[in-house]
């Protein structure tokens, strides 16, 4: 463990050059503008976001020496609007116990744990401990939980001396990534764990000592990867006073384009466990892009807002994305949702309402008709947002939609295929692809399931990202692209014959680094 220390050293001295950093290092090449990425190095699940005393706290899995994956910490910032972001000294570091994997941090408010000190309610997290030397003997209980409480509004950490608060009795090999909550009906704290191909229920009154009360997923949903990063929350179905429970669970592999995905189930919560409303072969996903995992919602948020936030990358090239100096993204927030739909109640989601606040003066009318390969459409400099409503039932093109591109030749296309009702990206031509052969090798597509005679498509491109939530926010897809040199233009395009614009609306995005 003394290599453990010394790193913990390192790790503050490097935070000191961190907060000296020259505002030209914002302005990297593919480093996001409107999406939060670490100041340097690894940065992978978001981890213990919670809202308390007027800022919302996100913390993350961070490797503070290199840019691919290390010994775990939890990196951490702060934000009172969930678009600009203070980076604050490392939260978490590895101690005797091991590396620190996922988890949440929760608001104490009645000081359940007896853990405050002083007049702030403590701040609570939870999460997984992971032992290198026992995974390198093979003993397969080289994860356990434990827990740290902040009596600072989560400036300083303190390790629980109990740890860990859950042993690995049972030595399974993927036990982690553990999500609490308080459970107002019963009186008490719940919390749900990633235990291989399920997930496992947790209570407990005072956040040290918890009982097992239940588990779901063995046979239900995708497992074509182990599971992690679970979380549940209830929501209110839209234009109803029915409430069901929502359970994200992420996977490794197996996502609908293949590599890491996120699949959600809709149910009920006893306070004990999960049981689901679909079929047990029914499988939901979050999003439908090869660009989002690992996502998890906001604990104790205004009004109850239910807030979600994302990995933006992919395991299976994240750590061989052709950035420098810093390495990977997150999502934008999105607030979630429950709707009634033909299929049964799904989740959409859109980006949270501050995200407007980011908008610079609109570009001018943009409404056309256009056939074949149009030039019709917008010169850009930089993040742009774009909504836009086309008119299926007076188009008769059989494939329609949007490309990025730039002086290189190099091309993004997003669109719809009319015949397949299929959502689809296509990044094969799209800049820098040789560091994965997994990378763009194919179209990624996504069902449509709205039935209108309207597509809505809302947009939001950054300098290596896009993300669209298409009919109000039912079908969503996030992708990363490495353009050699950034897209300068989006131009509508259709396909089999014309296409009709009914209504569109564009606005530059200012930076979140000023």
């Amino acid at each position: 463990m003394k290599n453990l220390f010394l790193l913990t050293i390192f790790i503050s001295s490097l935070h000191t050059s961190f907060a000296q950093r020259p505002e030209s290092w914002y302005n990297e090449p593919h480093r996001p503008q409107i999406h939060f990425s670490p100041e340097a190095n690894w940065m992978n699940d978001p981890n213990g976001m919670v809202y308390y005393d007027g800022e919302y706290h996100l913390f993350y899995q961070y490797y503070p020496d290199s840019t691919v994956w290390g010994p775990m910490h939890w990196g951490h910032a702060v934000s009172t609007n969930l678009t600009h972001w203070t980076h604050l000294p490392v939260a978490l570091a590895p101690d005797k116990h091991g590396y620190i994997f996922s988890g949440s941090v929760v608001v104490d408010k009645n000081n359940t744990s007896g853990l405050q000190k002083g007049k702030e309610a403590p701040l609570i997290a939870m999460f997984t401990y992971f032992d290198p030397e026992k995974n390198k003997a093979g003993t397969n209980d080289d994860q356990t939980q434990g827990i740290a409480y902040s009596n600072d509004r989560g400036r300083t950490w303190t390790k629980y001396s109990g740890n860990p608060v859950i042993p690995n009795t049972e030595k399974i090999k993927d036990f982690r990534d553990p999500k609490m909550f308080w459970y107002e009906e019963g009186g008490y704290w719940v919390m749900v764990l990633a235990v291989g191909d399920h997930v496992r229920f947790y209570k407990s009154d005072n956040l040290k000592n918890w009982t097992l009360t239940g588990e779901f997923g063995k046979k239900e949903g995708s497992h074509g990867g182990v599971w992690e990063c679970p979380d549940l929350f209830p929501l209110k179905v839209e234009n109803s006073k029915t409430t069901r429970w929502v359970l994200l669970v992420s996977l490794g592999t197996g996502g609908p384009n293949g590599g890491s995905a996120t699949q959600y189930f809709v149910g009920t919560f006893d306070g004990k466990t999960f049981v689901n409303d679909n079929k047990a072969e029914d499988i939901m996903w979050i999003d439908y892009g090869r660009d989002n995992y690992a996502g998890v919602t906001w604990s104790n948020t205004p009004d109850d807002d239910r807030i979600f936030l994302g990995w933006m990358s992919n395991w299976q090239y994240a750590q061989v994305v052709p950035t420098s100096a810093w390495r990977s993204a997150m999502t934008l927030p999105r607030e979630m949702e429950l709707e009634q739909t033909p299929a049964g109640i799904r989740l959409v989601q859109e980006p949270v309402e501050q995200v407007k606040k980011l908008r610079g003066k609109p570009y001018g009318n943009l409404k056309s008709w256009v056939s074949g390969k149009d030039a019709g459409g917008l010169r850009i400099d930089g993040p742009v947002e774009i909504e836009l409503e086309i008119d299926l039932e007076n188009s008769v093109a059989t494939e329609l939609g949007m490309e990025l591109s730039n002086a290189r030749g190099e091309v993004f296309v997003l669109g719809y295929e009319v015949a397949t009702k299929r959502y689809f990206t296509d990044r094969t031509k799209a800049g820098k692809h040789a560091f994965s052969p997994d990378f763009a090798k194919t179209r990624h597509y996504a069902p449509r399931t709205a039935t209108e005679n309207e597509l809505e498509w809302h947009l939001f491109i950054d300098r290596s990202s896009l993300e669209w939530f298409a009919d109000d926010g039912e079908t969503v897809m996030t992708e990363l692209f490495f353009p050699s040199e950034p897209f300068t233009a989006v131009t509508f395009f259709s396909k089999g014959g014309a296409l009709k614009i009914e209504e569109v609306e564009a606005w530059p995005l200012k930076t979140i680094w000023k």
